[in-house]
């Protein structure tokens, strides 16, 4: 037997033993799909994937409480206040007027800053760091309330809560499907979960310089940036935590830097850095001069008319939106009840022209007026 078929016939008998088809694993490495049909409990995200303790939750909040006490944090929360905003202008395309909201991962209320009576009448700020909580800024008229909350311990009475949005805080969450399960079972019936997480494109170029870098010096590469989800994760989660009407959308975010020291530099002010529990202890000076080299090497532009360079950091945004399940949601057709086949589509024109006299009943005419 070749290498290569003991090879597959190892790789097949290990997913075989434990119920995991290699096929139906997610990309970000950490979420899998559970194969057993055993079970009779009700389908839920938690029971359609599994996770793995991927981030270093504690890690996670000193590193944000750092954050959250520097006083030049405002220089560095840019790309949360431009996608906070984002955020609720989508909230304001709901027209609703919601009584009970929650931002969770608030941060300084990046989301909540926006919100106004006539669309949110209460707002429950939930956040790790009692710092950012304290700063948190809400809309004028809107009333509010702050908790200290974990987001992987989201704690609200079921149907409870018409609107619960996040912005660019769930992808430090380890078990992604359970959060899902979570909200899904705080929303009232017909409940929106609208938010935006930082997707598996983020600070590309930093990864590619870093791993370029380490590969040349040490012949290997460590996870200096946490991993990040991706857009098929999300669609699947929403599906199985069983939200409806769901919208999943993905949007790039260019942030252009004098060198990749002041990326790095952001990115920790921020209180973004590495949490992984695989991540090495330290980055050494030598790795860093040379991953900022090749980092402006590749990506360094000149701007002639402001007599400077700079490279570009991307961030990659995801954001979705769910619905919990009411019967006054729109609904598909039975199917077999469509009235043109698809095999009739070179005749459309012909048939938008064809008219046909139907009788209005009393409901009907009522309607129209």
């Amino acid at each position: 037997m070749s290498q290569s078929a003991i090879f597959k016939y190892s790789v097949k008998n290990y997913f075989t033993k434990r119920l995991i088809s290699p096929s139906k694993c997610l990309r970000n490495g950490y979420v899998f799909r559970n194969q057993s049909s055993k079970s009779t409990k009700t389908k839920t995200a938690s029971s359609v994937y599994g996770t793995m303790k991927i981030f270093d939750r504690n890690a996670k909040i000193l590193q944000k409480e750092r954050a959250a006490q520097r006083e030049d944090y405002h220089l560095a929360e840019y790309i949360k206040e431009e996608i906070g905003w984002r955020t609720a202008d989508r909230v304001f395309d709901v027209k609703r007027t919601f009584k009970n909201a929650v931002e969770l991962g608030a941060g300084r209320g990046y989301v909540s800053r926006h919100f106004l009576p006539d669309s949110v009448e209460k707002v429950t700020l939930c956040d790790t760091s009692q710092t950012h909580l304290d700063k948190a800024i809400i809309g004028d008229g809107v009333k509010y309330e702050k908790v200290v909350m974990d987001e992987e311990n989201l704690d609200f009475p079921e149907d409870s809560v018409d609107l619960l949005v996040s912005s660019l805080a769930l992808h430090w969450v380890n078990d992604l499907p359970g959060c899902f399960d979570r909200v899904m079972r705080c929303l009232k019936p017909d409940g929106v979960f609208l938010a935006s997480v930082f997707g598996g494109g983020t600070l590309v170029e930093l990864r590619q310089a870093l791993q370029l870098a380490e590969t040349e010096r040490r012949g290997g590469v460590a996870p200096h940036v946490s991993p990040f989800t991706h857009v098929q994760d999300i669609g699947g989660l929403l599906t199985a935590a069983g939200f409806t009407l769901q919208t999943v959308d993905v949007e790039a975010v260019t942030v252009w830097f004098p060198s990749s020291w002041h990326v790095m530099r952001d990115v920790r002010a921020l209180g973004e850095g590495n949490a992984a529990l695989a991540r090495p202890p330290h980055l050494s000076r030598e790795l860093q001069f040379a991953a900022a080299a090749l980092y402006d090497e590749m990506y360094g532009k000149d701007f002639p008319e402001r007599g400077s360079r700079g490279v570009p950091a991307t961030f990659q945004i995801i954001n979705w939106v769910g619905w919990k399940p009411h019967p006054s949601q729109p609904a598909p057709l039975p199917r077999g009840s469509g009235e043109v086949s698809l095999k009739d589509l070179h005749r459309l024109e012909e048939i938008t022209k064809q008219t046909h006299k139907i009788q209005l009943h009393t409901d009907d005419v009522n309607n129209i007026k």
